[in-house]
């Protein structure tokens, strides 16, 4: 899938970056192929528009923020986030021409994150609600840029059966490939996915699981939100100690996406220090862009074929791919490929 030629991409909330990378001053940002500026107003908040000044087509990015306002930095003509220019130094007192724009988008700060969408959003940005309820810390833990594709990144996360081979030196057990069958419920925002899976609990593990057993097993309870959002929920059943990771695969072309990562677990920096999660998680992390930066961002998948479908490791993807097929349906649109590979 092209993602920057399906139209209906543009009107979903995707998360650009850490609202603390914009404290000194504007930044660019890619979104579906589309060139957007991001910087802080007056009250910290965020505000997105095209990086494009409409006096010189000057990039918005290279100037800098005064009194909540974005400058140019090659003539100093000045925007506020609705993306009306407000200042022309060099016409101080002549009015304004009613077409000096720049296109706004709809912005807003959650989870420390700036989230963007392109067009009238279908619906809200996801609720995550370990955010709002007590006795869990939100950790910060990667901001990626990735070559490949958001789909390929959101069906490798439920894809159990990898385990045992891209994580084989981390947590994935090499004597068990069969995949774990998950019970999936599908919902109005995509679906939820719940398995219990047996994985390898190396001494580096000890405090991130809560137990020293050889062998542990993760209670995963994981959820897949429209478009390229996922929850990785999981519960170690000794210590009952969550670890409960979202992914946002934001895209910034066809075949290149930045990874937005944070972590909220039910215990505290002296049950396991930040440092000590983030130093888990990143090897696992790597092992997986690794791997998904080795296939073909944009192959097809035939949804259709039955064998790929009962096999657990496939059901979630190609129940992934059907509701996005479907949801091109519902607006008028069809999938649209740059490679005619069937995989």
């Amino acid at each position: 899938m092209l993602v920057t030629k399906q139209k209906v991409l543009r009107r979903f909330w995707y998360a650009l970056m850490p609202v603390s990378m914009l404290k000194d001053g504007p930044k660019p940002f890619t979104l579906l192929g589309e060139k957007i500026v991001l910087w802080l107003k007056e009250d910290g908040s965020p505000a997105a528009l095209q990086d494009r000044c409409c006096h010189r087509t000057a990039q918005l990015s290279k100037g800098f923020v005064e009194k909540g306002n974005i400058v140019c930095g090659y003539h100093g003509w000045t925007y506020d986030c609705s993306g009306a220019c407000v200042r022309i130094p060099q016409n101080p007192d002549g009015a304004i021409p009613a077409g000096a724009k720049v296109k706004p988008y709809h912005c807003q700060e959650r989870y420390g994150y700036v989230w963007v969408a392109l067009e009238d959003p279908l619906r809200p940005i996801p609720d995550f609600p370990e955010e709002s309820q007590p006795g869990y810390r939100r950790i910060f833990q990667f901001y990626q840029r990735w070559e490949t594709s958001p789909l390929r990144m959101m069906e490798n996360s439920f894809d159990n059966s990898h385990f045992s081979y891209v994580h084989r030196a981390t947590f994935g057990l090499y004597d068990q490939p069969k995949p774990e069958k998950y019970e999936i419920t599908e919902t109005d925002y995509g679906f939820e996915a719940e398995t219990l899976v047996p994985i390898k609990n190396i001494p580096a593990s000890y405090r991130v699981t809560g137990t020293t057993d050889d062998v542990t097993m993760r209670h995963m309870f994981n959820r897949w939100y429209l478009p390229f959002v996922r929850r990785f929920g999981c519960q170690y059943p000794v210590s009952g100690r969550h670890h409960i990771i979202y992914n946002c695969a934001t895209p910034i072309d066809d075949s290149t996406i930045m990874l937005a990562q944070w972590l909220y677990r039910n215990d505290t920096e002296e049950d396991c220090p930040e440092a000590e999660l983030i130093a888990w998680d990143k090897p696992i992390l790597d092992e997986d862009r690794e791997i998904l930066e080795a296939t073909d961002p944009d192959a097809c998948i035939d949804t259709r074929r039955k064998q790929e479908f009962h096999m657990a490791s496939d059901r979630p993807g190609l129940i992934m791919r059907r509701a996005l097929l479907q949801l091109l349906e519902e607006h008028g649109e069809t999938e649209v490929f740059g490679s005619d590979n069937q995989v």
